[in-house]
């Protein structure tokens, strides 16, 4: 039995060359793209925590989405940018008003590269009570759990759910740095 081997000819090497290259190419242009919206939801974030603590709603409501969901920490349901807006300046005109936020991203995925879900560890301090129902830490922190989901539309990221409940008592949780 004779056994055929075809001769690789320079055509087929070159054409398995740009086949690597571009598949090469694209994964790095694709975790580019990744690093560079990663970046852009921290950013998000970071700016979330600096407006709250300055107690600017208008900043913290900037990446929410006209037709946005929100659950606030006593299970109260609200829809859309203005009623976000409205609830922040209550809240910073209010019960929180001279507080300061802390947030620690605890995971960030891209389920699609125009999806990204962003679970965050809150602390606020310098409040002088709290509602009824809501307790602290030992270290006198309310701590949250703040779920959001942000899709990018026209190169913009925006917050379509704002999830954020209130960490029991009983519950451990890490305590950043």
């Amino acid at each position: 039995m004779k056994t055929m081997f075809c001769k690789p000819t320079v055509a087929a090497a070159v054409a398995i060359l740009t086949f690597c290259v571009a598949v090469a190419l694209g994964a790095t242009i694709a975790s580019a793209q990744t690093m560079d919206d990663e970046a852009a939801i921290r950013k998000i974030v970071q700016e979330e925590a600096d407006a709250w603590t300055r107690g600017d709603a208008t900043a913290y409501s900037l990446h929410f989405a006209d037709d946005g969901t929100f659950t606030n920490i006593l299970g109260d349901f609200y829809i859309g940018h203005e009623v976000f807006l409205k609830r922040h300046e209550f809240l910073f005109q209010g019960p929180y008003r001279g507080t300061t936020l802390h947030h620690d991203v605890v995971s960030l995925k891209f389920p699609r590269p125009e999806v990204a879900v962003v679970e965050v560890l809150t602390s606020v301090t310098g409040f002088q009570t709290l509602r009824p129902g809501l307790t602290t830490d030992a270290k006198g922190r309310l701590r949250t759990r703040l779920l959001q989901v942000l899709v990018k539309d026209k190169g913009q990221w925006k917050i379509v759910t704002y999830h954020n409940v209130d960490v029991k008592a009983q519950t451990q949780v890490p305590d950043p740095s």
